[in-house]
């Protein structure tokens, strides 16, 4: 099903006029569609079929409650990697048991934040991680579930900032350091190893890096648990890429059977699946309003109210997003070459860059597809720009997901005269 579709020339999420939406809650706005969140959720469910599977979203792609309390109704778990992630996923009624906490800088205070949620397990990436879980566990009185994640080295083939199983990475154990680091963790009374983790990388668009980090780690399993671990969980994290573009990233039977394949021999294994991207990047548009035309010698400019303080992508990563006019111009409408850009105050501050779109007037609404992921949940407030609403569609109604900041908000918490901590 197409939850974002033109009808009558005007552009509808699920079945709402995304100019309804523009007019109520103001631009620009993160609109979501419910049923496209949780449809690729389920698709990447059924894939898998029978097979012992727990999937945790990624709570850092998009993190509103609405979306998390979407989760949680789909009876999914959460991948979390801060303290503030683990509140947001217990709120929206996510159960403990049904976490991971990843990340390769947990504090002290967020592991005890977590043992006492009772989470499924901690994602360690390093032995100084591993013996302060130990210390903090122990001085509650705990046994903390723990699985490495193990850098199996898989060229990812995705963009450097989001390739994370290389060796040069900051991610991750060396897949071949891994025994001696077990050795240690299983001598640990505080410590229960229960799983093996990696995460190649994000936005890929080929199974094979999949079917090759868990044939590593497969293999991994095998040894280690002939040497006494009682490994039950296998963790394959997430990174199956969308389409933004033209690319044809696998399907979901596509991807499971990859990892089914590669980890086949070791059924009794249950395997913890990671999708962010994949269930939020095309669950959203941001919508956005002309402000203004510009043209100089050299370039034409559609400038937009809404900036990279709001959809960062295109500036971090030179990512591409496909932009299309909220209302169709008239059939054979000529197009012209234009850089979409917003009012901060820099350079890179584009959403789109020499793309051919149909002629814009000032007013004019523009829907910048494929914004769920890493979209709002990147923003930031940047030239003291409030930050965008968030819009939940379902069916023919939509609620507020997020109010758009205030003024206020943006100084809330600030000191207006230096005071004592």
């Amino acid at each position: 099903m197409d939850y974002f579709a033109y009808k009558g020339g005007e552009l509808y999420v699920e079945g709402v006029p995304a100019s309804e939406i523009a007019m109520k809650a103001g631009t620009p706005t993160f609109v979501y569609s419910a049923g496209a969140f949780t449809g690729s959720l389920e698709a990447l469910r059924a894939a898998f079929g029978k097979a012992p599977v727990q999937i945790c979203y990624s709570v850092k792609a998009a993190s509103n409650l609405a979306l998390l309390r979407k989760v949680a109704e789909l009876g999914l778990g959460a991948d979390i990697v801060s303290g503030g992630e683990l509140y947001r996923a217990l709120k929206a009624g996510i159960p403990g048991g049904r976490i991971v906490f990843s990340g390769v800088g947990k504090t002290a205070r967020e592991m005890a934040e977590a043992l006492d949620a009772g989470i499924l397990m901690f994602n360690l990436e390093s032995e100084g991680e591993m013996e302060l879980l130990a210390r903090v566990a122990a001085d509650k009185g705990a046994v903390a579930p723990v699985s490495f994640r193990v850098n199996p080295d898989v060229d990812p083939q995705t963009h450097p900032y989001i390739a994370t199983g290389l060796k040069e990475s900051k991610f991750g154990i060396p897949h071949g350091e891994a025994p001696a680091v077990f050795a240690r963790a299983m001598k640990l009374p505080s410590l229960r190893v229960i799983g093996l983790d990696c995460h190649v990388g994000s936005q890929l668009t080929s199974a094979a890096p999949f079917r090759d980090a868990v044939g590593v780690l497969s293999g991994l399993v095998r040894a280690l648990r002939e040497a006494g671990a009682g490994i039950t969980h296998l963790d394959v994290g997430g990174g199956l890429g969308i389409r933004y573009r033209d690319e044809s990233p696998p399907s979901p039977a596509e991807y499971a059977e990859a990892i089914l394949r590669a980890s086949g021999g070791i059924g009794d294994l249950t395997l913890v699946l990671e999708p962010g991207r994949s269930a939020a990047g095309n669950s959203c548009v941001m919508i956005t309003r002309v402000l203004y035309l510009k043209k100089t010698p050299a370039k034409s400019f559609v400038i937009v109210d809404a900036a990279m303080n709001d959809l960062l992508r295109p500036s971090l990563y030179g990512a591409w997003h496909e932009i299309r006019p909220v209302r169709l111009p008239p059939e054979g409408a000529p197009e012209r070459e234009v850089s979409v850009v917003g009012p901060v105050c820099e350079s890179g501050d584009f959403l789109a860059r020499d793309r051919a779109l149909p002629a814009a007037a000032a007013g004019d609404l523009l829907a910048v597809f494929g914004a769920g992921a890493y979209g709002f949940s990147m923003s930031s407030n940047y030239n003291s720009r409030p930050r965008a609403a968030e819009i939940l569609v379902e069916g023919g109604a939509f609620r507020l997901a997020r109010r758009r900041e205030t003024y206020e908000d943006l100084v809330r918490g600030e000191a207006e005269a230096l005071c004592s901590l």
